[in-house]
């Protein structure tokens, strides 16, 4: 019988490399920059991550870096580990231990809202509203993040909540399943492109009461099965067109 860990680490891997895919086919990613995650240890001490520069469209379940923040030696002999990468996402997962999941990403109209003053998802229709309430913004962008000072700077900037819209930078999704961090990643810039569309008009545009809003992002947390259906039938895609992701 095949050991638990190895299963879980199988399965793992299979999702992750689907939702890089995914994101390639979404016109989502930014040339072989970029990063998703997902722990495999409790404390978030063992995770999976993409390898530094390869484009999201190519990554398979086997190109996949085990990453151990017990044994920092092991990181050195990796030239293929992203050194943005292990800050953000080791910090991260080692601080937010219920971040199972994390995505990173620079989509283009996510990074416009980012760049606003102030960086914000304003809710106007029922994807935005998903976000009311329920995302931390991070003002002082400082360069790329290269010391696990940012890493943890970022980490605290979360405090409970599970996205963070970084200024001037990108998004930093989390969540407890890769399935459900895709689809809120996919919804995030939707959303964004929902929003930049109206903003593009001129007009004014008409924000949702707080009362709605707050009752729509409810309705979103009561369906997380909507979310990892979503995936799964992107999955189902993938295995017709792409099935190499699984190797």
């Amino acid at each position: 019988m095949l050991d638990q860990t190895v299963l879980d680490e199988t399965q793992a891997r299979i999702d992750l490399a689907a939702a890089l895919r995914m994101t390639a086919r979404a016109g989502m990613h930014e040339a072989v920059a970029n990063h998703y995650s997902v722990a495999l240890s409790a404390d978030g001490k063992r995770f999976l991550i993409n390898p530094k520069w390869m484009h999201f469209a190519r990554v398979r379940a086997s190109d996949l870096i085990l990453v151990d923040m017990n044994d920092p030696e092991s990181q050195k002999r990796r030239p293929d580990l992203d050194t943005t990468a292990r800050v953000i996402h080791g910090q991260v997962h080692t601080l937010c231990p219920s971040a199972r999941v994390i995505m990173h990403l620079h989509p283009i109209m996510t990074t416009a809202l980012a760049s606003l003053d102030p960086p914000e998802m304003p809710a106007i229709d029922q994807n935005s509203a998903r976000y009311h309430n329920r995302l931390a913004v991070d003002l002082h962008y400082g360069g790329m993040a290269n010391a696990d000072e940012e890493g943890a700077r970022l980490a605290g900037l979360l405090d409970g909540k599970s996205r963070l819209l970084m200024g001037n930078h990108g998004i930093m999704i989390t969540a407890a399943t890769v399935g459900e961090a895709w689809d809120d990643i996919y919804t995030f810039d939707r959303s964004a492109q929902i929003v930049v569309a109206a903003m593009s008009t001129g007009r004014p545009l008409k924000h949702l009461s707080p009362e709605v809003a707050e009752q729509t992002a409810q309705d979103w947390e009561g369906i997380a099965n909507f979310s990892i259906r979503h995936f799964e039938e992107e999955k189902l895609i993938l295995d017709k067109e792409c099935p190499d992701y699984r190797d």
